[in-house]
């Protein structure tokens, strides 16, 4: 199992946290999430994905890679 963390900009509350993770999880071959509100680090968990899926997906939140 993999390991990337990214840096998503604009993200301010829970419900930030709560969009980015469920989109972030529907990613094929992610298997954890984990958002740091804080810092604006998601860490990504699991085999077979590519950061433009991630990127993607953050982007379908309504947020933006770093």
């Amino acid at each position: 199992m993999s390991e990337k963390t990214y840096t998503v900009t604009g993200m301010t509350c829970q419900h930030c946290v709560d969009a980015v993770t469920s989109e972030v999880s529907g990613v094929a071959g992610v298997d954890a999430v984990a958002v740091d509100l804080g810092t604006g680090n998601v860490t990504v968990q699991g085999e077979g994905f590519s950061d433009d899926e991630i990127a993607a997906a953050i982007d379908e939140a309504g947020y933006a890679l770093a």
